[in-house]
């Protein structure tokens, strides 16, 4: 079954075979892909009314577990933003009521982001949804390859997730 990186492949050889072109046949599918997960993400996310960023932040929370909060800095780390972005986005949730700012007890000086109810619902369904749009994406691949599928990515980007900064 030949598709369109293949054809792509092909004609990058036939014109450059002075190139080693096999990188294109898997990352240029890991893009591709990326793309469909994207268009899959946002519809997921549209059915709930949030935005991929609003989902990430939501659900980092969410995954904290009960009180369902974290510092401005813990979820700088897991949604890989700068702190003015992050300060932007807490403003924005919290103008919706999805997120709430509490005093931090352990610092005086600090604050902890905290879930609210309208959030923590906003949270579960649309990851309900995105795991269907996710589940979709996957269904041509058995359970043994999708494992095996996610031990290869993870080999792949498991030296990005350990660079500091």
């Amino acid at each position: 079954m030949e598709d369109e990186v293949d054809r792509l492949v092909a004609a990058w050889r036939r014109e450059r075979p002075d190139l080693d072109v096999e990188p294109l046949e898997v990352l240029s599918r890991v893009s591709r892909l990326a793309r469909h997960l994207d268009r899959a993400r946002r519809i997921a996310f549209s059915e709930v009314g949030l935005e991929p960023w609003e989902f990430d932040v939501l659900t980092a929370l969410r995954r904290a577990g009960a009180p369902y909060q974290l510092s401005p800095g813990a979820l700088l780390t897991q949604t890989l933003v700068t702190s003015g972005t992050m300060t932007n986005r807490i403003d924005r949730l919290a103008k919706k009521d999805l997120v709430e700012r509490l005093p931090d007890p352990s610092d005086r000086r600090g604050v902890l982001v905290r879930l609210t109810a309208a959030g923590r619902d906003k949270a579960d369904r649309s990851l309900a949804g995105l795991l269907i749009q996710e589940r979709a994406i996957l269904a041509e691949l058995s359970r043994e390859q999708r494992g095996e599928l996610a031990g290869l990515l993870r080999r792949l980007t498991g030296p990005f997730d350990n660079i500091p900064g």
